[in-house]
């Protein structure tokens, strides 16, 4: 599964550009599913077809990451930039970025006269060689991601675009290994999502399912001076959301959730994320509103490029989504 990881994290995919982590996915699952489609926004959307005795069930985790876009160019030839989703000014120095045509940039900063203070991300600019604006490769508008290349270490696993990638690969690995479902299954991989759950928005419209699943990252509480609202670890289990602050998961596919890991001895914990949301908030309110919640991966210093999970939380979260979509959902 390694290999479909490191395939997947070092592609490239901002939001609103998600034309090649959408082609490679589409090749990992045409063969294991009955439908393939992709709709106007650029959602990827594959159904499994149950035995009619289910519920109308969407699973989404977005290809998107995060990135930036060039606002400018100096006559000297540097790239002033803005973000695409949530980009942390203290992350940036001396980190690299990939255009759509491989393209390479640094990014550095204005002069600093005191490095206890992080420059806004106005004050930084990337450079890509050039020696003036006339012969800058890149253009005005040209969107880039940041790039990193993926590391094992034991159990850990890190790279820049975990999030939501390795949420793909959850769904990814389920669509290979779900032989029977009483449901029909929409499997969705969304667009957008890192600059407000627009893919998943206009495809819970379309679909309108029964009921819906997010898989997504939620950012690890064990490390030093984490806070003490939160509680989730990595390689303590894969985590069922109870609430961010965009959603309040439905009580009852919650205590499902629960029930189907302690049946098959899968190690969850429970989440309740105090800071954003995932998918699964477009999926609840869309249309008359559906049953909603989200499957999570702990994740390490999420947003930043080397964002760090536990094989062993992606296996469960993987083991917890099977044993969900195999069985009827009562609630």
């Amino acid at each position: 599964m390694n290999q479909l990881i490191k395939k997947l994290v070092e592609s490239y995919g901002p939001s609103g550009f998600e034309d090649e982590i959408r082609d490679l996915i589409r090749l990992e699952i045409i063969k294991y599913v009955d439908e393939i489609s992709i709709d106007a926004m650029g959602n990827l959307i594959a159904l499994k077809r149950g035995n009619g005795e289910g519920r109308k069930v969407m699973v989404t985790a977005h290809m998107d990451e995060i990135g930036i876009m060039v606002t400018h160019i100096t006559k000297e030839g540097f790239l002033r930039f803005t973000n695409i989703g949530g980009v942390f000014p203290h992350t940036l120095l001396g980190n690299q970025v990939q255009f759509a045509d491989g393209s390479l940039g640094i990014i550095y900063s204005d002069r600093i006269d005191d490095w206890s203070i992080i420059h806004p991300l106005e004050k930084h600019y990337i450079d890509v060689g050039a020696t003036n604006r006339e012969d800058c490769p890149i253009s005005v508008g040209d969107a880039a991601s940041f790039t990193r290349t993926f590391t094992t270490n034991g159990s850990r696993l890190t790279a820049k675009s975990m999030d939501d990638r390795i949420g793909c690969v959850v769904e990814i690995e389920v669509i290979k290994q779900l032989q029977e479902t009483p449901h029909d299954v929409y499997f969705v991989f969304s667009v957008q999502e890192e600059v407000g759950t627009r893919g998943a928005q206009t495809a819970a419209q379309a679909i309108n399912p029964d009921v819906g699943l997010a898989i997504d990252i939620t950012p690890a509480a064990d490390i030093p001076e984490a806070g003490p609202m939160a509680n989730v670890g990595i390689g303590k289990g894969t985590a069922i959301k109870v609430k961010d602050t965009g959603m309040i998961a439905h009580a009852g596919l919650v205590r499902l959730m629960k029930q189907r890991a302690e049946e098959a001895d899968i190690l969850y914990q429970l989440e309740i994320l105090n800071r954003g949301s995932t998918d699964a908030r477009a999926i609840q309110i869309a249309n008359a509103g559906s049953i909603a919640g989200c499957i999570s991966i702990p994740c390490r210093y999420a947003h930043s490029q080397s964002e760090t999970v536990d094989i062993a939380d992606v296996l469960g979260s993987i083991k917890l989504l099977l044993e969900v979509l195999s069985k009827p959902i009562e609630l």
